[in-house]
């Protein structure tokens, strides 16, 4: 992929995020997740079987369409092909969308509705949020923030880098098939067992490498850098998730204060480790400067990525 296709992908999330009504290739594989779910369920017995055929087939229809699609139209015109290979890129980015969603909990709880609040937060997380006070809330946007600036972010900007649309695609699979059936309960933990530990794979760099430019973010940023460094140091690995805990915990330790902790999912109370020292509670500020560290995050990794791309092309 070249650094101009890329910068200008970059740019179409920055400006327009994901304009409703166009189609969204990730909208279509989520679909086809849950249509093979059903069908494999039934056709196969042994869940973990079926959850590693899940992950092959989507994985399969995702890179053959891509290419294919790439491909017809590189012999219909360039231009045809530079265009689709901007739509996939762009689809793939979630700078601008995250920033819109998480601030759309924000503006809830600035005009004092917890119900809207709750209701657009759980929209963006996987916990449940109908008994959350406002700071549980700031928390749970402020730690979803973080953990998708790899997954949104980060992460697709370097698959963009070394393998194009079509890689990114594949680990956009990968990503939303461990978001609809990597969960640790008792229908997916057999059956949602390759696609997360796929995810964990794929993400062990892209996690790392967000963790380290959001504290370079910190320290330009005018924030707690020498903490950010500290806190990702020392708690990123106490994360269940090989990877969430390294942005996590950089934020934590960036903005002085303390996330993770206790969470309900599908009913059940689950044990999460704290993250960071800060003792103060956590505000709409602290928001704020979340997504200060979101966006220099995000500028700090695409600038190589653009020089690398030059380089090489």
């Amino acid at each position: 992929m070249s650094a101009e296709l890329l910068a200008a992908a970059f740019i179409f999330d920055l400006i327009f995020a994901d304009p409703r009504n166009w189609p969204h290739p990730i909208v279509w594989i989520g679909r086809l997740i849950t249509r093979l779910e059903a069908l494999l369920r039934d056709w196969f017995k042994d869940e973990v079987l079926a959850g590693l055929l899940l992950v092959l087939a989507v994985l399969a229809i995702t890179g053959f369409s891509s290419l294919m699609v790439l491909d017809l139209a590189g012999r219909m015109t360039g231009w045809l092909q530079a265009l689709l290979a901007l739509w996939l890129a762009a689809s793939c980015l979630a700078l601008r969308g995250l920033h819109l969603e998480s601030k759309t909990v924000i503006e809830a709880l600035e005009e004092g509705d917890l119900g809207a609040a709750r209701l657009a937060l759980s929209m963006i997380v996987g916990r449940e949020t109908a008994q959350l006070d406002e700071e549980a809330i700031l928390r749970a946007t402020i730690e979803t923030v973080a953990e998708n600036a790899s997954d949104g972010v980060i992460a697709p900007l370097f698959y963009l880098s070394i393998g194009g649309p079509v890689a990114a695609l594949l680990y956009k699979a990968v990503n939303t098939l461990d978001s609809m059936v990597g969960y640790k309960n008792e229908r997916y933990l057999r059956f949602g067992r390759v696609a997360a530990q796929l995810d964990d794979l794929l993400n062990w760099i892209p996690a790392r490498l967000t963790g380290l430019l959001l504290v370079a973010a910190a320290w330009l940023g005018g924030l707690n850098g020498p903490g950010a460094w500290r806190i990702m140091r020392r708690d990123a690995h106490l994360h269940a998730s090989p990877n969430a805990g390294w942005p996590e915990a950089a934020v934590a330790g960036a903005l002085d204060i303390r996330l993770g902790g206790d969470a309900v999912y599908f009913g059940e109370l689950i044990e999460k480790p704290r993250f960071g020292d800060g003792t103060e509670p956590i505000a709409v500020g602290h928001y704020r400067q979340m997504i200060r560290l979101l966006y220099g995050a995000a500028f700090l990794g695409l600038l190589p990525v653009l020089l690398l791309l030059g380089v090489c092309a």
